[in-house]
């Protein structure tokens, strides 16, 4: 990361790519025991949350990624009733999964409850139902919430994570993948948002094989615009306890009641098309 002339860049040296965006005030900024987080204003992209000067959303585009990391596999599913998302601390996922009537609890477990208590401030309209009943929250770490969570507890598993270091580093092993396996139900599905196809096919890769090594029956790419990440283009795997389809089980009317800005039917099922290359990759493993 690096701010110069009222610029917040974030550089990427393995890749050789940088994201830029024009600041305001820097409004907000400290060390909690898990890392560093910084709240800006911005020209165009509103508030910016960083984390080790990494973007982590913005209030512009954040509902690309968190329509697409919630509607898909809670449409995909049928009938999602317990729901856990590891991570997710800005609660812009859960705001998402609530939208859902037949979802009866979602539990958001995030290790730095920073992120939360400063997402309430900066960016209030992620967390609107941060107060529904069907919502609870766990300050801890998920690795071992997972662990302890009974068989068979869950419908559907969020992995709303930062990239693959630091405390999230363990949320991308075949070991966690097998306690997630064990946690859900019969139908079951887990999605993980798994970086750029364009910069990151190689840990997408690895993904794949891992949830299948941990006994998942099927994994699938999802992707779709996120300009503030790195290429601007992200994706999300969903791994399947059994052989599923991935169409979308709700009728136009009710995906039209999500009020949701991006997703639709038409964007369900275009963010399961993959291109050739990257689909090459995967029918490899």
């Amino acid at each position: 990361m690096t701010l110069a002339n009222h610029w917040f860049t974030e550089q990427d040296e393995r890749t050789g790519t940088a994201l830029s965006l024009r600041l305001g005030a820097h409004v907000h900024g400290e060390q909690t025991p898990y890392q560093r987080i910084d709240i800006y204003e911005t020209d165009t992209f509103g508030h910016l949350m960083t984390i080790d000067g990494c973007t982590m959303l913005s209030t512009r585009d954040n509902f690309l990624y968190h329509e697409m990391m919630s509607h898909p596999v809670l449409n995909v599913h049928p009938c999602p009733k317990r729901v856990a998302i590891i991570g997710g601390g800005d609660c812009g996922t859960l705001n998402e999964v609530l939208k859902h009537g037949e979802v009866e609890s979602a539990i958001q477990i995030e290790i730095d409850e920073r992120v939360t208590r400063l997402a309430e401030r900066y960016f209030p309209e992620l967390c609107a139902r941060n107060d529904d009943p069907r919502a609870e929250f766990f300050f801890g770490d998920g690795i071992q919430w997972m662990k302890d969570a009974a068989p068979g507890s869950l419908d559907v598993v969020i992995i709303d994570s930062t990239d693959p270091v630091g405390p999230a580093e363990g949320l991308f092993g075949k070991q966690f993948y097998i306690d997630v396996l064990r946690a859900l139900g019969e139908g079951g599905l887990m999605v993980q948002q798994s970086e750029s196809p364009l910069l990151h096919l190689d840990l997408i890769r690895d993904m794949h094989a891992a949830m299948r090594e941990a006994g998942f029956a099927q994994t699938h790419l999802l992707h779709f615009p996120q300009p503030i990440y790195p290429s601007g283009w992200w994706s999300a795997t969903m791994a399947c306890t059994r052989a599923a389809t991935l169409e979308e089980r709700l009728d136009a009317r009710a995906i039209a009641a999500l009020e949701t800005r991006y997703y639709n039917a038409s964007t369900h099922r275009a963010a399961f098309a993959l291109p050739g290359y990257v689909r090459e990759v995967l029918d490899a493993i």
